[in-house]
């Protein structure tokens, strides 16, 4: 989802030449995983373009490829720690630690819920990407 918005924002910026935007899986079960059908409804509902995605695993090589690795809760953050290369380039955080507005910056999975938090789960990603795009206007890579 996020990816999707973020691309979204990139495009009506004018700034998708400046940025490369990946989503990546870091369990393996993911891997091979389209978007869920959710996701993109409510995607389409927010008038985002639809796109093609197609889970894959996170690599060594993405920390060294990326200016940021972001996830969305501490497990993710502890497991992207744990793989990522000593020397490697990467920041990692939480997406939702560029929402100003959330005082949480957790943003939750919503697979396992109602299609109602998908559309929670939305707003947040929507507000934590504009929220980094201010904050990292001259980024290349996330």
């Amino acid at each position: 989802m996020a990816e999707g918005i973020l691309r979204h924002l990139l495009k009506e910026k004018g700034l998708t030449a400046k940025y490369h935007v990946d989503s990546a899986a870091i369990m393996h079960w993911q891997v091979g995983n389209p978007i869920d059908k959710r996701t993109q409804a409510v995607l389409k509902e927010n008038d985002i373009d639809p796109f093609h995605h197609v889970a894959r695993q996170i690599t060594k090589e993405d920390f060294f490829r990326f200016d940021f690795i972001l996830g969305m809760d501490e497990y993710n953050i502890s497991d992207l720690l744990s793989i990522k290369p000593p020397d490697s380039k990467a920041q990692i955080g939480l997406l939702g630690s560029f929402d100003s507005s959330a005082n949480d910056p957790v943003i939750p999975d919503p697979y396992c819920s109602s299609q109602s938090i998908f559309h929670t789960v939305y707003k947040r990603c929507y507000a934590a990407c504009l929220g980094f795009l201010i904050s990292n206007p001259s980024r290349t890579s996330l």
